[in-house]
């Protein structure tokens, strides 16, 4: 099954593929090129998996970035210039549009793709940008950069990751591997497969897919519950997402940057973005919203209506449709408001604990508010769902108490100390191999006896 059919990353099939690369990788890492060739066949054959019409797409839209950052590196012309990083930004978008997009908008479009590239062509436009902005220089190997533009570890749902961080990475090829490095990516890799399976997953299929496809059906009890559960879902299985493609990276010496941290911990919306998805939240803060016009103008409101466009954009990548768009604009309107708030406050001693506390739990429910849109396939879903949560009626017969179990462990897990992270990981890390692979024997017996799915697509490779 190695060889035919697409690969999700929670699949058994990757993690084949995973060992596979690492372990050909280790053996020849000491020549550079030979190094760099198992990275790129790598990447190619993980594109080929999912259709082989990446193998003409990816390669064709790399080589054309590489050469428009080279031109632009050497380009003086400011005209020239915008010309050249404005057809590496027209290829790119077109590119999502094109695979992901026109065939949402109409039928006779039906050619759709498993693959969009939405985060391929994210991570290309930060390459020809940054050499815009001079922020950065051009790549001088042509294979380092096909290598780093493609990593397949990055290709359903990042992090985004700047190619001008990631492409020295992969040049520096035939470093030593610690063990403690493969520790830490075992650990990871184990880490991210029990969010999936263990409570993402699990939350959906006991209560928050059945809620959300026909929520009045259920009392008011049973849909406040199911969208705490669907905001646990969605953060384990993105994150878990995450710490898989971070251990795999981290396999063969490559450190990727951290995508979550503790979101639903925030003060504020603005706090909210610096820890959700926040190689996202970078990417539009630095090349979108720094790109709108209006930056330095004496008009200071425009900042505010940047904001809001900037998180509407953002909400129409995830898809050309109502509800997120308004997921987006109660987003960009959120930021506004913190901005406003705290241009209009300045300076002020630290809040207390409460007052910390009440801020994080408003804005959780302002999160969870958005969320219901984020989910809904239609403003009419999206209406029924909130309708149903402000119906008063008050039954958990539907409410399981694994469900409630699995929940409680999803909340806790989430708001426990740093510090307890970084200790487990450092002992996971640090013990005997024979233990770790135990844990890992123990972590593939629990998910046999408690995932009730095969390995089901992480919910950002949509996007």
């Amino acid at each position: 099954m190695l060889f035919c059919g697409a690969m999700p990353l929670a699949s058994p099939a990757y993690l084949t593929f995973a060992a596979i690369v690492f372990l050909a990788y280790w053996v020849v890492s000491r020549y550079r090129l030979a190094g760099l060739a198992v990275i790129l066949v790598a990447n190619y054959f993980f594109y080929a998996r999912w259709g082989l019409i990446y193998l003409a797409l990816v390669p064709a839209a790399s080589s054309i970035d590489f050469v428009l950052g080279r031109a632009l590196d050497r380009c003086e012309s400011a005209r020239a210039r915008r010309l050249l990083v404005g057809a590496s930004v027209a290829m790119n978008v077109g590119l999502i549009l094109s695979l992901r997009y026109l065939p949402q908008v109409h039928s006779a479009w039906s050619w759709t793709l498993p693959l969009g590239l939405s985060f391929y062509a994210f991570q290309s436009m930060t390459y020809t940008i940054d050499i815009y902005r001079r922020v950065a220089p051009p790549t001088p190997t042509y294979l380092v950069y096909l290598c780093a533009s493609s990593f397949f570890p990055t290709t359903l749902a990042g992090p985004i990751t700047r190619l001008s961080t990631l492409c020295p990475q992969i040049a520096n090829a035939g470093r030593t591997f610690a063990p403690a490095d493969g520790g830490r990516a075992l650990f990871l890799i184990g880490l991210g497969v029990m969010k999936k399976f263990l409570i993402a997953d699990f939350l959906a299929d006991h209560l928050v897919n059945r809620v959300f496809d026909t929520p009045k059906l259920y009392s008011s009890a049973e849909v406040l519950a199911a969208l705490y559960g669907y905001a646990f879902q969605l953060y384990y299985d993105f994150s878990g997402y995450t710490d898989i493609a971070l251990g795999s990276a981290l396999l063969i010496g490559i450190k990727l940057p951290e995508n979550f941290r503790c979101p639903y911990s925030a003060v504020n919306i603005a706090d909210f973005w610096r820890r959700w998805h926040i190689s996202l939240s970078n990417w539009l803060r630095d090349y979108v919203y720094f790109s709108l016009p209006g930056l330095r103008s004496r008009w200071k409101a425009l900042a505010y209506v940047n904001l809001v466009i900037t998180m509407a954009i953002g909400g129409l990548w995830h898809g050309p449709n109502w509800p997120f768009l308004v997921w987006g604009l109660l987003h960009g309107l959120g930021l506004a408001v913190v901005r406003g708030w705290q241009a209009w406050r300045g300076r002020q001693a630290s809040p207390g604990l409460l007052a910390r506390l009440g801020a994080r739990v408003v804005t959780f429910h302002f999160v969870l508010l958005a969320w219901i849109f984020f989910r809904s396939p239609t403003l009419d879903a999206a209406r029924d769902f909130l309708v149903q949560l402000c119906s008063l009626t008050v039954s958990s017969a539907n409410i399981a108490p694994a469900f409630v179990f699995v929940l409680a462990i999803a909340v806790v897990a989430h708001y426990l100390p740093e510090r307890w992270y970084d200790r487990s990981l450092r002992l996971y890390s640090d013990s005997p191999f024979y233990a770790q692979a135990a844990a890992l024997a123990l972590l593939a017996v629990s998910i046999k006896e408690v995932a009730a799915t095969g390995a089901v697509p992480f919910i950002y490779t949509r996007f």
